[in-house]
């Protein structure tokens, strides 16, 4: 009996090679250069045994220090529930990639739907997709979104305000798009809602993208804004926190056209670098330029519930120029892993982690200005993450604190740096945080340049 994914033999080999004319595999690369092609020996370890294989792994994860992290600038270390991994290994979700025969796939269609319901219901919104790499991924496809519905204009505005990260891959994106992008200024830490009437009165901007809550922990007020963008027949979008969605007001509230930003705050861990999911949401009069797919639910010829895949704007599906982002399998299983979160915590325990990780932010922003080395960068509101001024140079901030076994003090613009708390910050690991820093500088040394 033949097993697919064992490797070829000797005879599978030469049965290819044969059909294609060639003596030996080498023959397959002889258009390389010699030059370029490695003929030293590799250095590979010797066989192991799995329970040598199992310590080799051990003694390597060992080498990764583990911090307790006050950072945040869109990824947040909240606390992930332990019943999650044993849900998301269930045999009906085990095979979370794009279901080509989608209706065979109701496991993976019924969390896609539950995700989108849930996002939408968060956000404000009508309609979303599951799910996109990342958040600035996402802004980047509500800005090319907001062109295809708008038709004949090109051109984007961007609040300064928004996280470093999502600017530059926007910016990237459009300038490959042939979308024009202009910087909306910040005034005081926040968007200045003053230059937009201006900045929108050639009547050729499509969308404005602006941060619920920006790049300094700030909560935006954007009172008005709407208005002005729908008055020059422009779109809004606003880039969110999903998380702080449960006790702010949401893009639907403030009456933006799209919602996009990160959902890894929605019990994502971290983990040196990733996985993260992309989100994006939109009214229901943009639904067919939403890129990627939407999951939605129906009867079967019994009358039983079952899920299909409603939109499918993918070019796969429709001719090409019609055809929205190829996304929409990506990053399935994160999709499933925030429904299950936010499954298990509900509105109540949304309500919860953002109770705690306000009043551990606070906390600490009151402790760092007691030490005379910081002092108030914008008097503004703030959820669990803020920026205060200080002399003392980021990077020193930063080995004092990774010498103590925590990562903050995120610089984030000049003489600024950034801390952020959530609910799996003590009281006790603030106060020590605020200890180290507090021993290894002092207020009267900062006041002639640290």
């Amino acid at each position: 009996m033949g097993f697919a994914y064992f490797p070829h033999t000797d005879e599978d080999i030469r049965v290819m090679l044969d059909r294609i004319g060639l003596k030996s595999v080498d023959e397959l690369y002889s258009d390389v250069p010699q030059n370029v092609i490695y003929k030293g020996e590799f250095d590979i370890p010797d066989a192991m045994s799995e329970m040598e294989v199992r310590r080799k792994i051990g003694d390597l994860a060992s080498r990764n220090v583990r911090l307790k992290i006050f950072c945040g600038a869109g990824a947040y270390d909240h606390y992930s529930p332990a019943v999650i991994p044993a849900v998301i290994s269930r045999s009906e979700y085990l095979t979370s990639y794009t279901p080509y025969q989608a209706e065979v796939s109701q496991g993976t269609l019924r969390y896609i739907f539950e995700f989108q319901t849930m996002m939408a219901e968060l956000t404000g919104m009508d309609c979303s997709n599951a799910s996109m790499y990342d958040g600035p991924t996402s802004a980047a496809e509500a800005a090319l979104m907001t062109v295809a519905c708008t038709r004949k204009k090109h051109r984007v505005l961007l609040s300064a305000t928004l996280l470093p990260q999502v600017l530059e891959v926007v910016e990237t994106y459009c300038r490959f798009h042939g979308v024009e992008v202009t910087e909306i200024p910040a005034a005081d830490g926040v968007t200045d809602l003053g230059a937009v009437p201006q900045l929108l009165s050639g009547g050729d901007v499509a969308g404005v993208i602006v941060p619920g809550i920006n790049r300094y922990g700030i909560i935006e007020d954007l009172t008005g804004l709407a208005d002005a963008v729908h008055a020059s027949k422009a779109l809004l979008a606003v880039y969110s926190d999903p998380s702080a969605l449960a006790v702010i007001r949401t893009p639907g509230e403030w009456g933006a056209d799209i919602a996009c930003g990160d959902a890894q705050s929605l019990g994502i861990p971290l983990n040196f670098g990733g996985p993260y999911l992309g989100f994006l949401c939109c009214r229901q009069e943009y639904v067919r330029k939403l890129p990627g797919r939407i999951a939605g639910e129906t009867s079967d010829a019994e009358g039983r519930r079952c899920y299909v895949l409603t939109l499918q704007a993918r070019e796969q599906h429709i001719r090409r120029e019609k055809a929205t982002s190829n996304i929409c399998s990506n990053q399935s299983l994160m999709a499933l892993y925030v429904t299950v979160y936010l499954s298990l915590m509900g509105p109540d325990g949304l309500r919860k982690v953002n109770s705690l990780s306000y009043g551990g932010a606070h906390y600490l922003h009151s402790r760092l200005l007691e030490t005379g080395l910081f002092s108030e960068a914008f008097s503004r509101p703030f959820l669990k993450e803020f920026a205060l001024r200080t002399s003392v140079p980021a990077d020193r901030l930063q080995k004092v604190l990774l010498d103590n076994g925590y990562f903050g003090a995120l610089s984030c613009g000049e003489d600024l740096v950034s801390f952020c708390v959530t609910e799996n910050r003590t009281k006790e690991e603030i106060d020590d945080l605020v200890e180290a820093i507090s021993k290894a500088f002092r207020p009267d040394d900062c006041l002639k340049g640290c």
